[in-house]
């Protein structure tokens, strides 16, 4: 879909698929799926979104559904609203020297999706699955990318998480015993401080787990842009 319409369109599947059957004829009101797919139809041939990703109308229209699913289900949808939001204040797709690097945010964007399914810290709904996520998740960052207005630094955990992997580097060679210690210390201290609230569906062990997979993430994503730090 188009950055600048992503969220938009996002929206308007999950309207579609939550509102009631209208009577009406024709299969775009034969059920929420079907009303998504013309949705999807019809704003292609406005030009409100284009096809993505190599895919065919069909594909593309049960992407669409698959779209609708996860902004339906709250808990998914907020993960991967708010770590789109941080990969796109913390990674973005560029080299240190400003020149273009998408790939090298991809990857990193795919890596936390894989992550954090692994660390069930997010749920693939049903009747997705884990490429759709990373599709949206890798669409919600394109649009974030061009944001031109004042926002708040969301990629503040990242950044600190970070941090604790450029001090356990010494002469480009990084010390992940030391790396990984410091950062289940932060995790755990933030759970016992009552800063970081955890649902209970997650335990301090899983946070910490998922915590050291982003260290490992956004440090494969700084030597693929030549950055020393985020």
């Amino acid at each position: 879909m188009n950055s600048k319409n992503i969220v938009l369109a996002g929206v308007c599947l999950w309207l579609v698929s939550a509102a009631p059957p209208l009577r009406a004829q024709g299969n775009c009101v034969s059920g929420p799926d079907a009303a998504v797919e013309c949705f999807v139809g019809n704003a292609v041939r406005s030009n409100l979104v284009t096809v993505q990703y190599g895919m065919t109308m069909s594909q593309f229209k049960a992407y669409g559904v698959s779209v609708s699913k996860i902004v339906q289900q709250q808990p998914t949808a907020l993960a991967v609203v708010g770590l789109a939001s941080a990969v796109a204040d913390a990674l973005p797709p560029t080299n240190v020297n400003g020149s273009a690097n998408a790939a090298a945010q991809t990857a990193a964007v795919n890596a936390i999706v894989d992550a954090g399914i692994a660390d069930d810290f997010i749920t693939v709904p049903t009747e997705t699955n884990s490429q759709d996520l990373k599709w949206f998740s890798l669409d919600l960052v394109k649009a974030m990318n061009t944001n031109n207005g004042i926002l708040l630094s969301p990629g503040t955990m990242l950044r600190v998480i970070d941090s604790y992997v450029v001090t356990a580097t010494t002469s480009g060679t990084v010390n992940w015993t030391q790396a990984n210690s410091g950062i289940a210390t932060m995790i755990a201290n933030f759970a016992s401080a009552g800063l970081l609230k955890l649902p209970a569906t997650i335990s301090t062990a899983q946070a910490i787990q998922f915590a050291q997979s982003l260290a490992q993430i956004t440090y494969t994503y700084r030597t693929a842009t030549g950055r020393t730090s985020l």
